[in-house]
């Protein structure tokens, strides 16, 4: 009998011993790494087509949550800004990469927004996007007022990338009346190009593009230059846009082409904690390394320059984290 009770207190204590394991081993999985944990369990990040900078950084950062948060954070693909800020307003999603001109609008109920999105804050600026209006050497396509007549691609519908075409379209004094409109995203379009079936297409998203620099590989691509002074001139509305050049060499241009530019901005739900968006804020900021591994444009992205251009109000999270640094 003694035998038997201690071989019996033997398998208890052993029993003990595992379970002690596997509640540490759970214990440690939701502050794995050097993070504190989160309230929410979920942090699902939209972000736009899945060849896109949105996307592929985006899954970077939330690989990042979940190792260190221990929550279930993932990208979800969509059609990018528009949709993303309406996911957020549906409480579908709690963080989004958008374009700053869609940000403004949903902020002020604008364009595509019948009434304000009151649920969203920023986080931060992030890099910008270059409007690369791409066509192929033998449509004659030289500048912007020769799309007139020609079939264009302008992004997703409702999309970041159609918004801003559409703008700047109109900032020249072109309307879709005045093209035959295709709604096409990056990779769909890099087909018809590809193909044949587009005479151009507008391509808004950090650099490089990956479907651009597939496309790069079999056709004679050419990007169509926007005139600083008349970007000058349409920011004087809407400005959001500025002047940048897509540096030589980006898709075998011989010499920096000027274009567009809007900023990006990385959102969030409004009634996340602030506590959580504390964290979340730190550790895509520590994080910038990895995130730039996955996508050069990520490289673009600075703590020093996160809260210049913000085009919404600023959580309450990520403001006390700039407020320490």
């Amino acid at each position: 009998m003694k035998r038997t009770y201690l071989k019996g207190f033997s398998v208890i204590l052993l029993a003990g011993s595992i379970l002690a394991a596997c509640g540490s081993d759970d214990s440690g999985s939701a502050g794995s790494g050097d993070g504190e944990g989160l309230d929410t369990n979920i942090v699902t990040i939209g972000t736009g087509g899945s060849s896109g900078p949105y996307n592929i950084i985006g899954t970077a950062l939330g690989e990042r949550y979940s190792s260190e948060f221990g929550v279930n954070s993932k990208t979800q693909a969509t059609g990018a800004s528009v949709e993303n800020m309406n996911l957020l307003a549906q409480e579908k999603i709690e963080m989004a990469f958008v374009m700053s001109d869609v940000l403004s609008e949903a902020v002020n109920g604008e364009g595509n927004f019948s009434e304000p999105v009151n649920n969203v804050q920023q986080i931060a600026a992030l890099y910008p996007n270059y409007v690369q209006i791409v066509t192929t050497a033998d449509t004659g396509i030289e500048t912007i007022e020769d799309l007139v007549g020609k079939r264009v691609a302008v992004g997703d519908q409702n999309s970041g990338v159609e918004v801003n075409a559409r703008n700047l379209l109109n900032g020249h004094g072109i309307t879709y009346d005045d093209i035959q409109v295709d709604y096409l995203g990056y990779a769909e379009a890099a087909d018809a190009l590809k193909a044949g079936q587009l005479d151009a297409a507008f391509l808004t998203s950090g650099i490089p593009n990956a479907s651009l620099m597939e496309l790069e590989q079999s056709i004679d691509l050419k990007i169509v230059s926007v005139s600083p002074e008349k970007i000058a001139e349409i920011a004087q509305d809407q400005s959001y846009f500025v002047a940048l050049e897509i540096p030589a060499g980006t898709y075998g241009n011989e010499e920096a082409v000027p274009t567009a530019a809007i900023m990006n901005a990385l959102v969030v739900r409004s009634d996340l904690s602030e506590d959580d968006v504390y964290q979340m804020t730190k550790s895509f900021f520590e994080g910038l390394g990895d995130l730039a591994n996955a996508h050069q444009a990520a490289t673009e992205i600075s703590l020093e320059a996160a809260q210049e251009g913000m085009v919404a109000p600023v959580h309450p999270g990520a403001q006390r984290y700039y407020d320490e640094q």
